[in-house]
Formats: C-alpha cells, sequence, structure tokens
C-alpha cells in the first residue's frame, strides 16, 4: 500500500481521473487516531457533475466488501450493480446514488465502528465519524458535486457496519438523513444501543431501512430487531420512513446482504 495522503491533498482534482460505471480507489488516506484506509467511489453510468441539484450519495461501511468480491473475505455486496438496476426503464426519476465505500481497519475493524466500550476498550465510531462527516465528505461534495446536507446521504452498512449506520443517523443527523443498517449487531454492550436510540431526538428527515435473518444466532437476533422496528414505530416512524424485513431465510453473510441490498435501495432512493 502506497504511503497515506491527507484528504485534502489526495481528493481535490480527482474528477477527471475518475470512470463512471467502474469502482474508482482513492487513498490511502491518514485518519487522525485511526489506521489509514482506502476509500472506493462508484460513479454510476448516469453520473453528471454539472448536475444542477447534485447527485445523491450512499455511504457505506467495510469497503472492502460493498463492491467486488476479490477484495471481500466472503464474497462482495455487487452494490454497483444494484444501483444501476436503479435507474431501469419506467422509473426516470428514481435517484441513483454516487457509492462511496468507507474501508473497514482490519483487526481494529470492531473497535472503530462501536460507538460504545468494549472488551475495556473504548469504541472510537465517533472518531471515524468525525473525519468522515467532517474530513472526506465535504471534500467528496465539492469534488463529485454531492447534495450536502441528511437530504442527500444515506449511511450503511452491514453487521458492525449496520449498527454503526443507525448509531451515526442518530448522532450525525445533519449529515446523513437516512440509514441502511443489515443485520445490526444489536447484541454489542449488553445491546447499548437500545437506550442510546431512545436518548436521542428524531432527526429529520428520516428513512430507516433496517432487516434480520431468521436464522442469524438461531433466531434470538430477528427478536432483538423486532423490537428496535418497534420501537422506532412507536416514536412515529411509518411505512413512508421505516422498512423493516425480517428475513425467514437470512443468515449472517454477504450472500443475503446482497440479495436483500436492491429492495433495500428501492426504498431508501423512491
Amino acid at each position: 500500500m502506497k504511503d497515506p495522503q491527507t484528504v485534502q491533498a489526495g481528493i481535490p482534482g480527482v474528477l477527471p481521473r475518475l470512470r463512471s460505471g467502474e469502482v474508482n480507489v482513492l487513498g490511502p488516506f491518514a485518519v487522525p487516531g485511526l489506521k489509514p484506509r482506502l476509500v472506493r467511489v462508484y460513479l454510476p453510468s448516469g453520473y453528471m457533475p454539472e448536475r444542477e441539484s447534485g447527485s445523491s450519495s450512499l455511504w457505506l461501511f467495510d469497503g472492502q466488501n460493498v463492491f467486488d468480491d476479490q477484495p471481500s473475505f466472503a464474497g462482495g455486496w455487487h452494490a454497483h450493480e444494484a444501483v444501476e438496476r436503479l435507474a431501469r426503464p419506467g422509473r426516470p426519476g428514481r435517484q441513483v446514488p454516487v457509492i462511496i465505500g468507507i474501508d473497514h481497519g482490519g483487526d481494529a475493524r470492531i473497535f472503530e465502528l462501536s460507538p460504545f466500550e468494549w472488551e475495556g476498550k473504548p469504541g472510537q465510531l465517533p472518531v471515524l465519524l468525525d473525519w468522515v462527516t467532517g474530513v472526506l465528505m465535504p471534500a467528496l461534495q465539492k469534488e463529485l458535486n454531492l447534495r450536502a446536507g441528511p437530504e442527500g446521504a444515506v449511511i450503511g452498512g452491514s453487521s458492525m457496519g449496520g449498527l454503526a449506520a443507525l448509531w451515526s443517523h442518530f448522532h450525525y443527523p445533519r449529515a446523513f438523513g437516512g440509514a441502511l443498517a443489515m443485520s445490526p449487531s444489536l447484541w454489542l454492550a449488553d445491546r447499548a444501543i437500545f437506550a442510546d436510540v431512545a436518548a436521542q431526538p428524531d432527526p429529520e428527515p428520516s428513512r430507516i431501512y433496517l432487516d434480520m435473518g431468521a436464522r442469524e444466532d438461531k433466531g434470538r437476533m430477528l427478536t432483538v430487531a423486532a423490537t428496535m422496528a418497534a420501537h422506532l414505530a412507536a416514536r412515529g416512524w411509518g411505512a413512508d420512513c421505516l422498512l423493516w424485513r425480517p428475513d425467514a431465510k437470512g443468515s449472517h453473510n454477504e450472500t443475503c446482504w446482497r440479495r436483500r441490498l436492491p429492495k433495500a435501495l428501492r426504498f431508501l432512493y423512491r
């Protein structure tokens, strides 16, 4: 891997070198307090940088797993193929987002995607999110003409990334107007996410996709996720802003998340 550089040095002026319809790998970038990492950017085939309203964006944790199979431990999501299908004939007004996959930090992953103390170590998600929202996001918004603010951006992930996405939406509501939480690790730190979410004000705007497979942890996690969905529904999230999707055949793996992703995107980018 090359020596890391700052976002301020590596992002401005990069657009002419990016290719639409392909996954573009940028970095590695230095992240203060965390390991350097690559950022993977997919510009959909219909991407137009000059669009007056700007483009929507989808920010995904575990960038190694977001696109192709090769960099992933157990196969990729093929998210670039899923967003291209959003623009199929008959739906000319549907948004097709630019995807930004943020690589995880390897053996530090569970700590940098946790907002809570785990195994005696503090959660480092706030450190990562401060860098994403305060440094990376403004630079890419300017360079790629992405819509700023919550109306233009959704944050997502699976497992620990799903937990991180849900937490990020509630704690950084001015940056992310929606969350894609696949099989989120709601169990972490004695299910601390429940009290945490309950203590936060309702993000505005908000659209949340939440799922869980019935075969995860012998079905126990499905009940836990259903409890989170019920909590959000009781607070006022209706069918237009919350999609809770229990998957009777779902296990905790990339194959299931890849299968469920198209429906999640259709809900989030209507």
